[in-house]
């Protein structure tokens, strides 16, 4: 291993130098390695790889940034308060599968958080002046122009789930809610459950919309009346759950069923539920949305919806960065699972 000494015996770091000398090969082959690869032998990026670890080189991003006009990272924006962050467990997993398909391609990823309108405008500035190369925005609401303004800015995104108003200018990987949200109810029907009420997500972002859409087509289908005196909104906080639950209590004491569309909010419902003295599931039936660590941490645990958030996290990170390397923009939709538990 090159060992690099200065004054007083300190170490200094090693130098694409020091791995084209430890390879046996020119800087410029280096260079062109850590740059992609193009135009060099598999042996000769064997040998560079190999020297790399040898000599425990770190690229200098600041300085080839300077060269290639881009910054290396990437940017894990979302658009909810600070708070939402810790409670709900989705955003946690999702954010911790991006960083870790993005760390297979050595590049970092910003955690940015832009819950109110100054700090929307603050962040917004920041992206577009090209502090990270792409953004992967998560939990955008209708009305919310920060999409729009980065889409307009050239700035490569790709959002969770499907953007409303905007379609196919925006690059997005969902899951698919309305199906599974009809895949719920049916399990609910099917047990012979007819008084469905449901706490929606909230309706100006598209889980909101797509899993009370699959709620309203399963009850057609079954030939059930939409009543909507039992459809509540939540904002997929706990505490919206337990409030939506007391209210489809007041308006309807024999409700038999809830469709709960995020596993935070079910566990709301729970407590609403067990308050009132109504067992679950003999009494009322609880189907939840996720399969987030909420849904096994739950008493009883929840009948749930899977989604795939391993292959959303690495999907999102393989658009980004096919959007960054000059692709257009791209949808991807994956299948959820219905995962039967104690709630129903």
């Amino acid at each position: 291993m090159i060992m690099n000494n200065g004054a007083g015996g300190r170490r200094k770091p090693p130098t694409i130098h020091d791995v084209a000398r430890e390879a046996g090969v020119s800087r410029g082959t280096v260079s062109r390695v850590l740059n992609g690869g193009h135009y060099v032998s598999p042996t000769a990026a064997e040998a560079v790889n190999a020297a790399i670890r040898r000599t425990g080189y770190v690229v200098n991003r600041h300085a080839r940034s300077l060269i290639t006009g881009r910054s290396d990272s990437v940017g894990f924006l979302l658009t909810e308060p600070q708070e939402r962050f810790f409670e709900d467990p989705n955003f946690n997993v999702l954010l911790r599968g991006c960083t870790q398909a993005l760390a297979a391609h050595d590049v970092p990823l910003l955690l940015m958080l832009a819950g109110t309108e100054d700090e929307r405008r603050r962040i917004t500035r920041y992206i577009t002046a090209g502090h990270v190369d792409g953004v992967l925005l998560v939990s955008s609401h209708s009305g919310d122009p920060i999409a729009t303004e980065l889409r307009e800015a050239g700035v490569p995104l790709v959002a969770c789930g499907k953007p409303i108003g905007i379609g196919s200018k925006v690059s997005y990987v969902a899951a698919d809610d309305r199906d599974g949200a009809r895949d719920m109810v049916r399990h609910l029907l099917a047990q012979g459950r007819r008084r469905v009420g449901v706490v929606t997500g909230p309706l100006d972002t598209p889980g909101g919309v797509e899993r009370l859409a699959g709620y309203r087509e399963v009850l057609s289908e079954a030939g059930v009346a939409y009543d909507e005196r039992i459809v509540v909104s939540g904002d997929y906080s706990r505490a919206s759950g337990e409030a939506g639950a007391e209210l489809l209590l007041t308006r309807a004491p024999d409700l038999d069923a809830v469709f709960v569309a995020s596993d935070l909010m079910a566990q709301g419902v729970l407590t609403a539920l067990h308050r009132a003295g109504r067992r679950v599931p003999e009494d009322v039936a609880v189907g939840g949305f996720d399969d987030s660590p909420a849904a096994t941490a739950a008493s009883p645990s929840l009948t749930t919806i899977r989604q795939p958030w391993d292959r959303i996290s690495s999907e999102m990170v393989r658009v980004l960065l096919a959007q960054i390397g000059g692709e257009e923009p791209a949808a991807v939709i994956l299948p959820t699972e219905l995962v039967r538990r104690e709630s129903a």
